[in-house]
């Protein structure tokens, strides 16, 4: 089973939203997803920063014109991540969004998100996904 790893651009400073991060990413820790939180850095710096962890894993930016799914679709995706050998990262950029790259966009919402509810949301999904290959009743 690979891992899936969340990166934040930043730590959440809505405790709120802090919380909620928290408590979803303990439900998903025994699942192999694991949170990064990076420093705040130029979106530039921290998209290469994050090809250099990423190495030969997966990664997908998290980005308002990226492609939508839904959570059954989410869950797929999720389903093939797990499969795979190879990681699968996750990123949250900074609030002015990642530059241009290579990299598969995955969108939350085609309206604009604050990063820590974007964040949230990501972080939500993933749990959502999990209980939907489960086949609990969490999704109904």
């Amino acid at each position: 089973m690979s891992r899936v790893w969340v990166h934040l651009h930043g730590k959440p400073s809505d405790r709120s939203a802090a919380r909620l991060i928290d408590t979803y990413h303990q439900r998903l820790e025994s699942e192999g997803v694991r949170l990064v939180i990076h420093p705040e850095v130029d979106p530039a710096i921290y998209l290469e920063r994050l090809q250099k962890a990423v190495g030969d894993g997966l990664l997908l930016l998290l980005d308002e014109a990226g492609e939508q799914l839904s959570s059954e679709q989410f869950a797929d995706e999720l389903k093939h991540w797990r499969l795979s050998s190879r990681p699968t990262h996750l990123a949250i950029g900074p609030a002015e969004g990642f530059p241009d790259s290579p990299h598969r966009r995955l969108s939350m919402s085609t309206m604009t998100l604050p990063h820590e509810l974007a964040a949230v949301v990501l972080i939500e999904q993933l749990y959502r996904a999990h209980e939907i290959l489960r086949g609990s009743s969490y999704h109904r």
